[in-house]
């Protein structure tokens, strides 16, 4: 009997027992209680910011979206033993609602599955049993008007703000916890500091102690976390669209011919399902959606780098986000596909002026670099861009270098050398790139002819 099967028979049970919403004068606090009975008891809350004169008192869109939002959270301690069945004994999920969430444990825990060899069966590996109700009755509909911007200190949330902003738009900041790069993000971007709305998100590190014991851990989609939590901060503060930066790269597959997708509560896909979900079941009417859906990794890049005041401040990556100030770490495989997707754009000095070192020349990144490239059996299980764009970046990357004799850095000639480098073909595929539009998207009108003309003046 292998780890999964021991810690579902030995744990068939995990409960959502509760959330409870207290309000003060400045705050909301949501605290919520899950168990597996007679192993663990967990409490992770969050602290909402609340502006005057609002209030959720007897507010059921409130009530529904502080109830989902902890059915986001759930799963990351779920996930621990994996028990066959989740108990939710507070809020109400109808039939529909439970393949919803089944859909989105299912997918968004495809690389946990993947990385923990768990072959599990996407209707049996969990059986989710609503036995709560609702107490508040009343829907408190609000008039709603401008944007809400999450910012993850990275260049695409940077291009969003950048480009919604001098386009005329209304809009707030969002972040979950305070980071150096995302105050510095919204500070280059012109905002004044009360502009960043900062949710409090407090983790229960027993889970962390359940871990170190050998229980089960691995990647969960904390993506669908931040549209939850969005959704709620844009409703507290009569918002009306929450406006996201995923972009159409992250719809791609990180394991070769597997629906296993890192990314996926990033993907389209979610965007979809979470749009249908706030519309039937929220109804807060509050609109989500990826401001950037309709590019790709590398005209997010290609972009970015015409605004250089985010340069020197902009971060991506997550082991470099657990410090303060926040730092690009120069090992992991984020760090080193962000240098390989601006190398077409920034000189060698910039980006070494960027991360802090020469990662091109790094021989530790070779075997990120193989992964990138699609040389191996699956991509980094980070948020990366596809295959195809990487191949083109490095392709431009190189043109460039031979053509004003700078000599090639390491991870350049092992693409040479790979028989990867076909200049022939570098111009037709920049072109395709350059002016691609992916219709896959969720845009209101008004926000695809800002996109459509800034892309029109970049690229």
């Amino acid at each position: 009997m292998n780890k999964y099967e021991k810690f579902r028979a030995e744990n068939p049970v995990f409960i959502y027992r509760s959330y409870t919403i207290n309000e003060t004068e400045d705050h909301i606090e949501i605290g919520y209680s899950f168990s597996i009975p007679g192993l663990a008891d967990f409490s992770p809350s969050w602290v909402f910011a609340k502006p005057e004169g609002v209030t959720v008192a007897d507010d059921l869109i409130f009530e529904r979206m502080a109830f989902s939002l902890g059915m986001a959270e759930a799963v990351s301690y779920w996930k621990a033993v994996c028990s066959p069945e989740m108990r939710v004994e507070c809020g109400e999920l109808d039939g529909e609602q439970i393949k919803w969430w089944k859909k989105l444990y299912y997918l968004g825990l495809g690389e946990f599955f993947y990385v923990n060899g768990i072959s599990a069966d996407p209707e049996s590996f969990v059986n989710i049993v609503p036995v709560g109700s609702f107490s508040s009755k009343n829907e408190s509909h609000r008039e709603l008007g401008g944007c809400l911007v999450p910012i993850g200190g990275g260049k695409d949330s940077a291009l969003t703000i950048e480009t919604l902003t001098q386009a005329g738009m209304n809009c707030r900041c969002y972040a979950i916890n305070k980071r150096c790069s995302i105050s510095a993000t919204v500070e280059a971007a012109g905002l004044p500091e009360d502009a960043l709305i900062i949710s409090q998100r407090k983790f229960d590190r027993s889970l962390i102690k359940l871990n170190n014991d050998g229980y089960l851990n691995g990647h969960t989609p904390f993506s669908s976390i931040v549209a939850f939590s969005a959704e709620i901060t844009a409703y507290l503060n009569g918002l009306k669209y929450v406006v996201l930066s995923n972009e159409s790269s992250a719809n791609e597959s990180t394991v070769a011919g597997q629906d296993v997708n890192h990314q996926y509560s990033k993907s389209f896909e979610f965007e979809q399902d979470f749009h249908s979900y706030e519309e039937k079941y929220l109804r807060s009417g509050v609109y989500y959606f990826s401001f950037l859906r309709p590019l790709s990794e590398f005209q997010i890049a290609k972009m970015f780098v015409s605004h250089e005041k985010y340069l020197p401040v902009f971060r991506s990556c997550n082991l470099g986000s657990k410090v303060s100030p926040d730092i690009w770490c120069g090992e992991c495989p984020k760090c080193l596909f962000v240098c390989l997707i601006l190398s077409p754009f920034l000189s060698p000095s910039k980006l070494r002026l960027v991360f802090g070192k020469d990662l091109l020349n790094d021989e530790n990144m070779k075997e990120y670099f193989i992964e990138l490239i699609g040389q191996s059996l699956h991509k980094p299980f980070e948020c990366v861009g596809s295959i195809d764009e990487v191949n083109l970046a490095v392709s431009l990357a190189i043109e460039k270098y031979e053509a004003n004799d700078v000599p090639l850095p390491l991870l350049f000639k092992e693409y040479k050398d790979r028989g990867l480098y076909h200049p022939e073909t570098i111009g037709s595929i920049n072109k395709k790139y350059c002016g691609s539009f992916n219709d896959e998207n969720l845009l209101p009108e008004e926000f695809r002819s800002i996109l459509t003309k800034e892309m029109e003046r970049l690229l």
